[in-house]
């Protein structure tokens, strides 16, 4: 008996799109005045499961909140979207996912479609391998991409709804985070539909401490982005002299962490050619994660081309899924 399982899988990313990814990000986030590195570097194995133990915090409401709304909305959801074709930017584990996905299959002869887009080819074949055994009538395909600069690669037809879950779009810049959603939009076409999950504002007595809890989970996994410099660029950074902060921007509506510098050093970047001087308490702004008010998100959105065909929250108001068109 034949017990492979069956998806389809693309990958449009060179062998060595990671590490030449990395070291421009390093080169440009370290060597200039104000330091920084973009979050999409917090997760390997380690980082990755120490936010899986993030993400299951007393403190840390936003994974929880989302599956919530999803639990009672998925069907709502893809009745809405009128989705053949769901296509997860992001998509890691496809845990939360599933919620969807069975909404879809319930809703469609033939079981539907999905597509699972990461730049981690470990994450999407062991999720659509997972994904296939579970239910054996979902077409399931892996996309190796990049969202940030590859939407054009997305597979066209079939009633899709693109979703972007878990408060990543908070990740952007505004500048970026425009862009993006104006590239996004001019590759729907009629019948497509964007489901975007987005974090919502609340005092700033639940944010803190969603980003630096009492544990010290959060603190580890953004220490760890040190470790994943020294690994994979041959660096040294001592994580013992770096302390994890995170502040409320009040004026810029999100949360910031950063590594804060207890002492003056000199890294090495042998892999780079190159050193990075860091002063007594100099920061390594490692994240943005910034929350939306409805009416800003909906006028970023119709600025983008969008109209709005659905919302959902839960009853504290915490965090949102909405349902967006190509105007």
């Amino acid at each position: 008996m034949n017990t492979t399982i069956q998806y389809d899988y693309v990958d449009h990313l060179p062998a060595d799109f990671s590490d030449r990814e990395l070291r421009a990000d390093v080169r440009a986030g370290l060597l200039g005045a104000r330091k920084s590195l973009p979050p999409k570097w917090f997760y390997d194995k380690v980082g990755s499961e120490l936010f899986e133990d993030i993400t299951r915090l007393p403190e840390y409401y936003p994974t929880r909140t989302e599956r919530a709304i999803l639990t009672l909305h998925a069907d709502d959801i893809v009745r809405a979207a009128g989705t053949r074709t769901l296509v997860e930017l992001g998509s890691g584990s496809s845990d939360k996912t599933r919620l969807l996905l069975e909404a879809l299959i319930s809703r469609t002869p033939g079981g539907g479609s999905y597509v699972a887009l990461d730049v981690s080819e470990d994450a999407l074949r062991s999720a659509c391998a997972a994904l296939a055994a579970d239910y054996p009538t979902l077409r399931v395909s892996g996309l190796r991409a990049d969202f940030t600069h590859q939407l054009d690669r997305l597979p066209q037809g079939g009633a899709r709804t693109i979703a972007f879950l878990g408060g990543t779009i908070g990740n952007f810049e505004p500048m970026e985070r425009d862009a993006f959603l104006r590239t996004l939009r001019s590759g729907l076409q009629e019948g497509d539909t964007f489901l975007l999950g987005a974090d919502l504002v609340k005092p700033a007595e639940i944010l803190v401490p969603a980003y630096d809890d009492a544990a010290g989970v959060t603190a580890a996994f953004n220490l760890n982005l040190l470790d994943v410099l020294n690994h994979r660029l041959s660096a040294d950074f001592d994580r013992s002299a770096f302390d994890h902060i995170a502040v409320w921007d009040a004026a810029n509506e999100w949360i910031e962490m950063h590594l804060r510098s207890s002492r003056s050093m000199t890294v090495q970047l042998p892999a780079l050619s190159t050193q990075v001087d860091i002063d007594k308490g100099e920061h390594i702004r490692t994240e943005i994660s910034a929350k939306f008010r409805r009416d800003r998100l909906t006028a970023e959105m119709t600025a983008a081309g969008f109209v709005e065909r659905g919302w959902w929250t839960d009853e504290q108001e915490w965090f949102s899924l909405s349902l967006w068109a190509p105007a």
